[in-house]
């Protein structure tokens, strides 16, 4: 048998009690799954999924809102240029 190691790490208890749901639908225990995971960076010389931010936060999604939302008034003020815009900023 190979010599085996304890790994401790911390967790939020919601995430953990739902991650042991999955993966005992799985079939699996935790201890398993991320044994998984680890053999799968090792072999694969990276994390096996894709990390990404292209999802906006929260402040991000509200100006996206804003924006349409202006976009759809008809009343909403616009400009042609940027330096309208700016000197209306410099001059309000």
């Amino acid at each position: 048998m190979k010599e085996t190691s304890t790994l401790h790490i911390r967790m939020d208890k919601k995430l953990k009690s739902q991650l042991e749901e999955v993966v005992s639908e799985l079939g699996l225990n935790v201890s398993t799954a991320v044994n998984i995971f680890a053999r799968q960076v090792v072999r694969q010389g990276r994390i096996p999924f894709e990390i990404s931010l292209d999802v906006p936060n929260k402040e991000t999604l509200n100006a996206m809102r804003e924006a349409e939302s202006l976009a759809r008034e008809p009343k909403a003020r616009g400009y042609h240029n940027v330096d309208s815009l700016s000197d209306e900023l410099l001059h309000d």
